[in-house]
């Protein structure tokens, strides 16, 4: 038999792995309520933000349903899942991502507060007001969001980073990302996220770099805590819908 090549797991795949075990041998039957989030978190021995992030791997992949303000179920597996979903999700997490983008964004905001512009001002009001009509729309304001952090990336003229900073932006559309979406991306959470990017373009306008890295990584270190907050309570769909849908 050949050798296969070792593949690193993460930590949420394998508390993934357990937890599908458990559905798929009946230890958690179709339509049981699974232990809570953080009775999974004590007795797996792992943070509460890994073991959300398992439950949604498998809310993507059809196993468990996630119902607001109850629970979450153990479902019945598709006979035949999706090819990209054989074998588990496979996707950056919003915290290993948010936490990229908090060390190469703060240094971004910090560089674009040296060399601030009258241009850039300009180009940062006019995403941001993107962001504001999109979400007065009813969608999720992705474009004017990627237009403001890739305008800040520019000012480096650097095109790895630029790329980098892209990259990792896009990588919101992964399927585990969209799903945090999903549940905890409102209108009220993008109120907040667009008067935190108005933030940064005052700190950076200010021409104080150490201000604008300061500004720059709170606003990420929120987004990443909205996603880790209470589950959105039952009966209450305040959900931005995608422009998509």
């Amino acid at each position: 038999m050949p050798l296969q090549q070792i593949e690193p797991r993460r930590l949420y795949r394998q508390i993934a792995d357990q937890l599908r075990r458990l559905i798929e041998s009946g230890e958690f039957p179709v339509g049981a309520r699974l232990p809570p989030e953080r009775d999974l978190a004590v007795q797996l021995g792992v943070s509460r933000p890994s073991v959300r992030e398992a439950l949604i791997a498998l809310e993507v992949e059809g196993l468990v349903e996630v119902r607001m303000g109850s629970g979450i179920y153990a479902c019945a597996a598709d006979a035949t899942p999706p090819a990209s979903h054989a074998g588990g999700i496979v996707a950056a997490t919003p915290l290993d991502v948010i936490r990229a983008r908090q060390v190469i964004e703060g240094e971004m905001a910090a560089g674009a507060a040296r060399h601030c512009t009258p241009a850039l001002l300009e180009a940062l009001a006019e995403s941001i007001a993107l962001m504001e009509e999109e979400a007065g729309g009813g969608n999720i304001p992705v474009r004017g969001d990627r237009m403001f952090h890739l305008r800040i990336a520019e000012v480096s003229e650097n095109a790895v980073l630029l790329r980098l900073v892209a990259e990792l932006f896009d990588e919101r559309h992964n399927p585990l990302f969209a799903q945090f979406g999903n549940h905890f991306e409102n209108a009220e959470s993008w109120t907040a996220a667009i008067a935190e990017h108005r933030a940064v373009v005052r700190a950076i306008a200010s021409g104080a770099p150490d201000a604008a890295r300061a500004a720059m990584c709170d606003h990420l270190e929120l987004s990443h805590n909205r996603f880790y907050a209470a589950w959105p309570g039952h009966g209450k769909d305040v959900r931005v819908h995608s422009e998509e849908s």
